[in-house]
């Protein structure tokens, strides 16, 4: 299995970025942890991050046809993008959205998920578990 790792504005700030709710753990941790539970499951990933939406975009519809599947944290494009959602559903591709903290536990405008309406499973609020859990959601063929 392929999966293409996608990740919104600010992850690359994990570390730096309000440590109280995401802990001081930065972007190269979470590379090494999705690298090594990709090897665990027997899944290879490429992970990406931006802060551009248009690029999360082109990077959604580029996977069509080369990746079996996305984990997506749009990051605040989650609750802005309709751009992303539309993406989402226009590569008919399986996605599923991941959050390092619980947007329902959060202010108000975070609990609205666009990427959550065509995603097939969230997995939120457990850090870089939430990682975790969405690939070994996809290598166990989404039974759980």
């Amino acid at each position: 299995m392929k999966v293409l790792v996608l990740n919104g504005p600010n992850l690359n700030l994990l570390g730096l970025r309000e440590p109280h709710l995401y802990g001081s753990a930065t972007y190269a941790d979470l590379e090494r942890f999705v690298a090594e539970t990709a090897r665990r499951l027997g899944v290879d990933v490429e992970m990406r991050q931006t802060n551009h939406e248009g690029t999360l975009v082109d990077w959604i519809q580029q996977a069509r046809g080369v990746f079996d599947a996305i984990v997506l944290n749009a990051a605040a494009y989650t609750h802005t993008s309709v751009a992303v959602l539309d993406a989402i559903k226009a590569v008919k591709a399986r996605v599923v959205e991941v959050h390092l903290t619980d947007p329902k536990t959060r202010e108000e405008f975070r609990r609205v998920s666009y990427v959550g309406m065509a995603a097939e499973r969230t997995f939120a609020g457990l850090g870089f578990g939430s990682y975790a859990a969405a690939l070994e959601h996809l290598a166990g063929g989404g039974t759980d």
